[in-house]
């Protein structure tokens, strides 16, 4: 089977202004217009390590406005994956020898329907892998349906250790067309917890048909605390999906549009409390949601009540996200998002404080050949 790419990957600046004295920073690290079809690999590479392990974070996906195009990496939770050559595993095939975690018993060993395996094998094939069988086993950090990008920091967390076990060759727009196929089969073709999960920071989906990410440079000087609320209540993917309206008025897509580009500038500026007042701001996604949450609303008053920039749901939720510059406070907003889950939904939570991972899918261990 041959596999072709044709599209490199592309690096967007904004031309200087005549009037300025001294040239300019562009706003964009990196634009990638992504390939339809796999890259070419003229050799099938050899692995270059025995076993990996690759660890790959939560993201919160939307941001407010942003449904299915504005997404980021949240450190401190997520998914791993260990990855070895096994010569008891048929050449060119992956095996998930054990899967771990609360959520363990609920995911398939199939790797054709567990989303570390079908990004797994999205990679071998971009890499004309024919001559060697890999073990996977799955450590599950994240909740199943908890809006913190579940199967995607598995299929991320998955291509990294594929690709890192055959020497790294293929780049982060591969490896997100191989989270985006699993994430297709699983929750739909959204890259918005796939791309932050793999390339780190605040990252934009420009298009989808290609596929066009934009990272979006957060001031490496600047504090951004994400206090994550999360209830005893799951909310599936495809069920939240389906109670947004078919249509939606120009008044609340004029509104929508407005935010989100609010929300970019506010990321890109380092700016807050502009960030907060975007996030908060959702007139045509958070209002269909929120009420299948039972104490949701109460729960995003409580937090900016407490001081909290600003606060929405997390992905499809029901997971509350609030954002603070300051730890501590963010333990204070956390508790107050937890006493309104239970007061006025009946829901225990559980909440914690998490900086932006700026990182995204990384190797943490390996052993050579």
């Amino acid at each position: 089977m041959a596999f072709c790419c044709q599209s490199p990957i592309k690096t967007i600046t904004f031309p200087q202004s005549k009037s300025l004295s001294k040239p300019q920073k562009p706003l964009f690290v990196c634009n990638l217009s992504l390939p339809s079809r796999y890259p070419v690999i003229s050799t099938e590479p050899e692995p270059v390590y025995a076993s990996v392990k690759a660890f790959a974070p939560a993201t919160v996906a939307n941001l407010g406005p942003g449904f299915d195009f504005l997404g980021c990496a949240v450190d401190g939770v997520g998914d791993f994956v260990s990855l070895s050559v096994d010569p008891q595993v048929h050449p060119g095939e992956i095996s998930i020898s054990d899967i771990s975690g609360d959520s363990a018993k609920k995911l398939s060993k199939n790797p054709l329907w567990n989303c570390a395996g079908i990004a797994a094998i999205e990679v071998m094939k971009m890499l004309g892998v024919r001559s060697v069988g890999l073990s996977l086993a799955l450590e599950k950090g994240l909740p199943l349906g908890s809006g913190l990008g579940s199967s995607a920091a598995s299929a991320a967390a998955a291509a990294v250790a594929v690709n890192e076990i055959f020497g790294g060759k293929l780049g982060v727009e591969e490896l997100v067309l191989a989270g985006l196929k699993s994430e297709e089969k699983v929750s739909g073709y959204h890259a918005d917890n796939v791309a932050p999960a793999i390339m780190g920071g605040f990252v934009l989906i420009r298009n989808y048909e290609p596929l066009e990410l934009i990272r979006l440079s957060f001031p490496n000087e600047k504090e951004l605390f994400f206090v994550l609320a999360s209830p005893e209540f799951e909310a599936p993917t495809k069920k939240m999906r389906a109670a947004l309206p078919a249509e939606i008025g120009m008044p609340h897509h004029v509104w929508n549009c407005s935010q989100a580009g609010a929300l970019v500038a506010s990321v890109l500026q380092g700016d807050l409390v502009g960030l907060g007042k975007a996030l908060s701001s959702d007139k045509i996604v958070e209002p269909r949601r929120a009420p299948l949450i039972p104490g949701m609303e109460a729960v995003k008053k409580a937090a900016i009540e407490a001081g909290a920039f600003g606060c929405t749901i997390s992905g499809a939720g029901p997971t509350a996200v609030a954002v603070t510059d300051d730890e501590e406070k963010g333990r204070e907003i956390g508790e107050r998002m937890i006493n309104a889950f239970l007061k006025e939904g009946n829901l225990k939570a559980v909440a914690s404080v998490q900086r932006l991972d700026r990182a995204g899918a990384r190797l943490i261990g390996s052993i050579p050949r």
